[in-house]
């Protein structure tokens, strides 16, 4: 029996092997520690939607490396069909992060995006801290693509709870706003 993925416990691992840098390798996402991740769930290789996300995924890619977070996508396609629309998509071939392979949907069943009718995934975005724990995930319907700055925006709030644990970010937090302080800040307000 597959275990329940909750926010704060520990992300499931998985080693699969990826298309990053015009090459195949071996990832796990343990190889990650000490760093945050995004791991970046679609449904398939050249589709309508995906190669907008993850056109825009890659634009904005260098920002989400400040923040201190590598991004890991992953759909149902092999090592080969990442290659294959690598090469092909002018969108695809500004992607520097690895495209992970999950073939078996063995990673998206481990993470509850899988849809097993169709072998695909769902849209599934996952925040993990640097001690591979799950602090905020998103799973949605195909038919509705993310938002790039909405992700950042939240990778930093998480970011900012990780190391400042005794406050917290309201609604639209961004960096250099102000926070909260639970307990403190309600004092007299209700």
């Amino acid at each position: 029996m597959e275990e329940k993925l909750f926010i704060g416990k520990k992300a499931p691992d998985f080693t699969a092997e990826a298309y990053v840098n015009d090459d195949t390798k071996k990832i796990s996402l343990s190889d990650y520690k000490g760093k945050w991740v995004v791991l970046f769930f679609y449904p398939a290789d050249f589709t309508f939607i995906c190669p907008t996300e993850l056109s825009e995924l890659a634009d904005k890619y260098d920002k989400i490396k400040e923040v201190g977070a590598e991004v890991l996508s992953i759909s149902t396609d092999t090592v080969f069909v990442h290659k294959a629309w690598h090469d092909h998509s002018d969108s695809i071939k500004k992607i520097k992060f690895p495209m992970v392979a999950d073939p078996t949907g063995k990673i998206c069943k481990a993470y509850g995006t899988y849809i097993e009718e169709e072998g695909l995934s769902l849209r599934g975005t996952f925040i993990i801290d640097p001690e591979g724990v799950l602090r905020a995930l998103e799973i949605h319907d195909n038919s509705i693509g993310r938002n790039a700055d909405e992700l950042i925006r939240k990778l930093h709030a998480a970011k900012f709870v990780y190391e400042h644990g005794s406050e917290v970010c309201p609604a639209s937090w961004e960096p250099g706003k102000e926070t909260l302080k639970p307990g403190l800040d309600l004092v007299g307000k209700i």
